[in-house]
């Protein structure tokens, strides 16, 4: 008893490492010869060829464990209930019986890469071996992935497989009830894609005349159809369809989209000049023909404009010259155009911004805006007054503008306009607040304290000459206002 207790202790007290001192070797060739004792033990381990060694199984557990016992009984009971059935296991190589060595494969065997049976491999070669193929086999597929496509599926059953993304077959759908049936399936599904792909089939297979009759009474998958052949610019079948539902007006714009795929301006304008007789509406007539006078204006305009501006006569042109054409501008950017370069001529002419207006029937409200936006941007501050300033039947003038003051001076100040034209416009807005809030941030200091004043308000007339320069016009006009009793 007593040298079981002494040999316990031995071993717990014992090690293979030796304690640190500083008397060891620390130096590149002691390191060395632990690196080559590391090495020859490694290869005393791989060199064994020993059956005493412990071999491993491809699930992994140890050769002679209890589990792997079991398992090698149950696959040598399977495998001679497979014997019986020698043709399948000569028919397929995939699915052959493992050999009988096959649990004879060790650890070192597969480190070096060979077996009992062959010599010396790398390790790649061993894992790609056809021998070592058969310890994986390929897993089955479910018996529903062999499943014929283009068996016994029914409309039903497709749909839900195109929904899961399964790859199906629409071509066993023949007769013209199928095909309706998959499309009523398809549109119970409510899922977009599936719709366009039953349309696209049936699309494919029927004769339009068939399919727009089926279609009219079935609104959803219509409206899909619709939509798909305006996305794929399938315009001469869409014009087809809309004619069979006797959508004149659907007609007529999905013809007057046309004109957006063609470039040369002349066939536009004799493009535009034919889509005034199709079946609009009366609302949708008129914009017809303003888009089709809008544009004859503007080639009109360009022409003049780019020979004014190559023969440089035109000051206004040099100094600042056109960034882009004119020509199928929008009506606003036309506008725009003619109040830049154009303000002062006569209304007889094309280019007038008045002909303009009168011609289209532009709003007061927009008019303004565009013309005080293109002035101002030349800083002609006289032509921003002369804009607002009406004249009464009496010859009384007086500061109007139908966007607000408090929009002409946010235009104003958006274009440089100087202190003194902004403090004539701040004056006119008529909300005390929004006035006070306007003259502060663009400090107009003057309608600051001439607003105070009028609201007698002393404690923020004081606030507010802490705000501005000592010894200014500005702190002697605060200082005249307060010291009146």
């Amino acid at each position: 008893m007593s040298r079981v207790r002494a040999d316990e202790e031995e071993y717990w007290h014992s090690s293979k490492f030796r304690a640190f001192t500083f008397d060891d070797e620390d130096d590149e060739l002691s390191q060395l010869k632990e690196s080559k004792r590391a090495v020859n033990s490694l290869r005393d381990i791989v060199d064994d060829d020993d059956d005493d060694l412990e071999r491993v199984s491809w699930s992994g557990e140890p050769v002679g464990s209890i589990s792997w016992s079991i398992k090698e009984t149950a696959s040598g009971s399977t495998s001679s209930l497979d014997g019986r059935d020698s043709s399948l296991q000569k028919g397929s190589s995939s699915y052959a019986a493992l050999p009988k060595q096959a649990s004879s494969y060790s650890l070192s065997s597969l480190f070096k890469g060979r077996n009992k049976l062959s010599s010396f491999q790398s390790l790649s070669d061993a894992l790609t071996d056809t021998g070592v193929k058969n310890y994986a086999p390929e897993l089955r597929r479910p018996k529903a992935e062999y499943k014929d496509y283009s068996g016994d599926w029914s409309p039903k059953d497709t749909v839900r497989r195109m929904q899961r993304g399964k790859v199906c077959t629409l071509e066993r759908f023949r007769s013209l009830q199928d095909k309706l049936v998959l499309l009523d399936e398809a549109v119970a599904g409510h899922d977009g894609n599936v719709i366009t792909a039953v349309l696209i089939f049936l699309k494919r297979t029927l004769r339009r005349e068939i399919l727009f009759r089926e279609l009219e009474v079935r609104q959803v998958a219509l409206c899909h159809l619709i939509h798909f052949l305006r996305e794929t610019g399938e315009q001469k079948f869409l014009l087809d369809l809309l004619r069979f539902l006797d959508r004149t007006e659907e007609v007529a714009l999905s013809q007057y989209r046309e004109h957006l795929n063609i470039q040369d301006v002349e066939k536009r304008r004799e493009f535009l000049k034919g889509c005034i007789g199709l079946p609009f509406s009366a609302e949708d007539t008129s914009h017809i023909q303003d888009h089709y006078t809008l544009l004859e204006r503007q080639i009109i305009i360009e022409a003049n404009d780019r020979h004014l501006e190559m023969a440089g006569q035109s000051e206004l042109f040099r100094k600042y010259p056109r960034k882009a054409s004119i020509l199928n501008m929008p009506l606003v950017t036309t506008l725009f155009y003619s109040c830049f370069y154009h303000y002062t001529e006569a209304e007889g002419m094309f280019s007038s911004p008045t002909n303009l207006k009168k011609t289209f029937k532009i709003p007061d409200k927009q008019y303004v805006l565009t013309a005080l936006a293109a002035r101002a941007k030349l800083r002609a501050w006289g032509d921003v007054d002369a804009l607002l300033t009406t004249k009464n039947w009496l010859g009384y003038t007086k500061k109007k503008a139908p966007i607000g003051f408090h929009r002409v001076v946010e235009i104003l100040q958006r274009n440089n306009a100087p202190v003194q034209v902004l403090q004539e416009y701040v004056r006119l807005v008529e909300d005390v607040e929004t006035r006070l809030n306007l003259a502060t941030k663009y400090k107009c200091h003057d309608v600051v304290i001439e607003t105070y004043r009028d609201l007698k308000d002393r404690i923020q007339l004081t606030a507010y000459k802490g705000k501005v320069e000592r010894g200014s016009a500005e702190e002697e006009k605060i200082n005249s206002i307060l010291s009146n009793t």
